[in-house]
């Protein structure tokens, strides 16, 4: 599929990268950390080839296929239901002199194949505002979990139409 838009949110994590890297590469850590997750279950970890299925708690299921897997830096997966149209994300963690950032970028099916031109206004209005909430939230629900110490309670950061 070839993507013509994407969404990154990036947000600085209370944490070291090794602590941040081994919380996002534990088999099953949505269901820790994921504000939207009803239920996180892995069929294969970890790695390249790793696969798992997340059930947010509006009932969607996802499953996750890992492309690329680059150990304690982040990774490359598809993610979409069963039979249909598969968005790519990307995480990575990164840092400066004093800060530990992890970065979500979201490649959206979604109107992928539709021509630019009746493609943009649905994206701007929609797809970007929606995916944006909802990266806030996850990347919310990874340092609430480092920061506290606790799983991330259901809708922490507010109620998602697609996924609560």
């Amino acid at each position: 599929m070839k993507y013509k838009q994407y969404i990154r949110v990036v947000k600085q994590i209370n944490t070291t990268e090794e602590e941040l890297w081994d919380v996002i590469s534990q088999p099953g850590h949505l269901e820790l950390t994921h504000p939207f997750s009803r239920s996180h279950s892995v069929i294969s970890w970890p790695g390249v080839g790793s696969k798992d299925v997340l059930i947010y708690l509006s009932g969607l299921r996802y499953e996750r296929y890992f492309t690329d897997w680059n150990e304690g830096k982040g990774y490359t997966l598809q993610i979409g239901g069963r039979n249909g149209g598969k968005s790519k994300v990307i995480w990575e963690i990164s840092s400066d002199e004093n800060n530990i950032f992890l970065s979500i970028t979201i490649y959206p099916h979604f109107l992928a194949n539709t021509p630019r031109f009746f493609s943009f206004l649905p994206y701007k209005l929609l797809i970007r505002p929606k995916l944006t909430t909802y990266l806030h939230s996850v990347l919310g629900g990874i340092n609430y979990y480092i920061v506290e110490k606790k799983s991330v309670p259901k809708n922490h950061f507010g109620t998602h139409k697609w996924f609560s």
